[in-house]
């Protein structure tokens, strides 16, 4: 899952689902059932409030001295309806393991804190699964064991890994009486129960045996450290099968379009294409880039495919966008020119071109990688200048990009930007999935999962950077903001984004057609019903469905498109705390609608998707008063609402 974004810079964002708990909940379902379907042990992660890479874990300073991790310094209700909530839906999906992270949670490390682990997560989600550590997050023995940890990463595999706290240490714990044999059978049990049910005791694939010799060349090269065992080249299984498909097909799904001017896209078959920027070329570094020290904004020419860090892939087929276009546009008999180099690009340097393109698509690119946050959301090697002197030689300037999320466009509104397409990363198909997009063989279909504002400033209190870091205990992140992030943010505000949090522009248009309906059940208390029992997700009842809403939706265009349309639901705010948002998503549904097409969304809401959070009761409460449904196609772009009164 990820961090979820609290900061637009934060290293690890583009791994997550988004700053929203309800979205990020929704998919966070969806990937634990997929990857449990197939045998394998889903791992949600990161267990909680790792919203920064900037000392995310603790260091040692020349004198040996330590300065502990950042400590995320998290409310109760914020910790429950924002960062928890999709840990939530990961529990109630049967994840087999929770990944704690590396950062403290009020004070104390998150692989060692008893509320976290053992008091939230696997009393009241009633999580049946083990918790393992991120590698080396763990700092001690018994306050880990007996504060819920389960296993630690990497554990004792060397003498050259650092220092171990469980294995041989756990059990001189156990012998001298520091934490007990039950806790020690319940770790067992709780790591053992998952490798049952999933049946891979039963025929299930052993370990790739080029797993070994990749992992270390890339670490070390082809001249491998003297400690370690040299390792033969070895075949890596073959075991791709249609995934190429499903890679091209998912990228084109995830690309947002954002800009289209007198229907300048889909593409027709121009002759002449102009391809520009850094990004749209194969990487010059090889399949693999780890080298952020050095270059933290990652390799100046070839795509980003990819982030950097754990998530981070070898590529085994890379189809960059240029390779994808120029055989798409040479297929009909068309002409590609093109220049690389943004700071040729930013200089005017188009002398080589001529005639000037009928269309020029500009590829430019962000890096984020774990480890390190982002120096700023802006695209990266003099973009802006790249875009500002490309649009004033080609009045049909396309911008695609690929980055981690949020980026700033301070060009978006020059008229010979005509199209604008955030393409994210997408894989090793990018080009082939972008070119699906532009000459209309995909509808695009994609929707922010964020809010990109207009500057930096607008996207609230920047990331913690630089307290007193030579303090042992310096290092502190108070998250005052509460649940105002991203569009709650820009709400509370009054902000207007560059463009908000759910939108998307698709070949066609669509509209609400029939008023939106909202059912409340008649029966419905402000309390879960404790009688029903709790099973792994929390009560029972926080999950039966207490509400509907439904709207008619017709695409008033002249071809077939994607609706997705969007359920937001605002609290009372007489009858809730104050901080609670001006509205929450709780409901998005994507239709598939010929021209001329009407169809009915329907919406299905939880207890708690009508619940905040009561810190003093410890418990979820559906608050008396008036609640607002609102539908439409984003965040902003609202076509209808009506209002229910709850407990009258």
């Amino acid at each position: 899952m990820g961090p979820m974004g609290r900061h637009a810079r934060g290293g690890r964002n583009w791994e997550g689902f988004g700053p929203d708990p309800y979205l990020a909940g929704v998919a966070t379902n969806a990937s634990v059932i997929g990857i449990q379907s197939a045998g394998v042990q889903a791992c949600a992660k990161h267990l909680v409030a790792n919203e920064q890479e900037t000392q995310r874990s603790l260091t040692v300073s020349d004198d040996g001295s330590i300065v502990e991790a950042i400590s995320s310094n998290v409310d109760d209700r914020t910790l429950h309806e924002l960062y928890l909530w999709p840990f939530g839906n990961a529990v109630k999906a049967g994840t087999s393991t929770v990944m704690c992270s590396y950062n403290r949670l009020n004070g104390s490390y998150a692989c060692a804190n008893s509320d976290l682990l053992t008091k939230v997560l696997k009393d009241e989600l009633a999580f049946p699964g083990y918790v393992l550590s991120d590698w080396y997050a763990t700092h001690a023995t018994e306050s880990s064991a007996n504060g819920g940890l389960d296993i630690e990463m990497p554990g004792n595999v060397s003498a050259l890994a650092g220092a171990a706290y469980f294995g041989d240490a756990l059990r001189e714990a156990v012998d001298e009486g520091r934490v007990t044999e039950k806790r020690l059978n319940d770790m067992a049990k709780r790591v053992m129960t998952p490798y049952f049910r999933l049946g891979q005791d039963q025929d299930f694939p052993t370990i790739d045996p080029a797993t070994g010799p990749v992992f270390y060349t890339l670490q070390f090269g082809h001249q491998v450290s003297s400690f370690i065992s040299p390792l033969p080249e070895v075949e890596a299984r073959d075991v791709r099968e249609n995934h190429a498909d499903v890679v091209r097909e998912v990228g084109s799904a995830g690309t947002v379009l954002l800009k289209n001017i007198n229907g300048t896209l889909p593409l027709e078959r121009v002759a002449n294409v102009g391809v520009f920027g850094n990004d749209a070329g194969d990487p010059v570094i090889g399949s693999a880039f780890i080298d952020i020290n050095t270059h933290p904004e990652g390799y100046e020419f070839g795509t980003f495919a990819v982030g950097g860090g754990s998530g981070a892939v070898r590529y085994t087929d890379l189809i960059s966008p240029l390779e994808a276009v120029r055989d798409y546009v040479k297929s009909y008999g068309g002409r590609v020119q093109l220049v690389l180099d943004n700071d040729l690009l930013a200089q005017g340097g188009f002398n080589t071109v001529y005639p000037t393109p009928d269309v020029c698509l500009l590829f430019l690119k962000a890096y984020a990688t774990e480890s390190a946050d982002r120096a700023s959301i802006d695209l990266q090697f003099n973009a802006t200048k790249a875009v500002e002197s490309t649009a004033a030689v080609c009045p049909n300037t396309i911008v695609v990009t690929h980055g981690p999320g949020v980026v700033l466009m301070p060009w978006a509104d020059n008229e010979n930007v005509t199209a604008i397409l955030a393409a994210h990363y997408p894989g090793e198909q990018t080009g082939n999935s972008i070119v699906d997009v532009l000459w209309g063989a995909v509808e695009p279909s994609g929707r922010l999962p964020y809010t990109i504002p207009k500057k930096l400033s607008d996207y609230g209190p920047d990331i913690v950077e630089s307290p007193d870091s030579d303090a042992p205990d310096g290092w502190q992140a108070n998250f005052t903001e509460g649940q105002a992030i991203d569009y709650r943010y820009f709400d509370s505000v009054g902000i207007a984004p560059q463009y908000e949090f759910g939108f998307g522009l698709g070949y066609t248009t669509f509209d609400v057609s029939e008023p939106l309906q909202a059912h409340v059940n008649a029966t419905l208390s402000p309390v879960a019903d404790k009688s029903k029992g709790t099973q792994p997700g929390g009560l029972v009842d926080l999950w039966s469905p207490v509400a509907s809403a439904s709207v008619e939706i017709t695409n008033t265009g002249n071809r077939t498109g994607f609706a997705v349309t969007q359920l937001y639901v605002s609290f009372p705010q007489d009858t809730t705390p104050e901080g609670t948002p001006v509205k929450v998503l709780r409901g998005f549904s994507k239709s598939k609608l010929d021209a001329g097409e009407s169809k009915s969304v329907h919406f299905e809401l939880l207890r708690r998707d009508l619940s905040f959070w009561d810190s003093n009761k410890e418990e979820w409460i559906i608050p008396e008063g008036t609640f607002t449904f609102l539908v439409g196609f984003s965040s902003r772009d609202i076509r209808n609402r009506v209002e229910t009164a709850i407990f009258p």
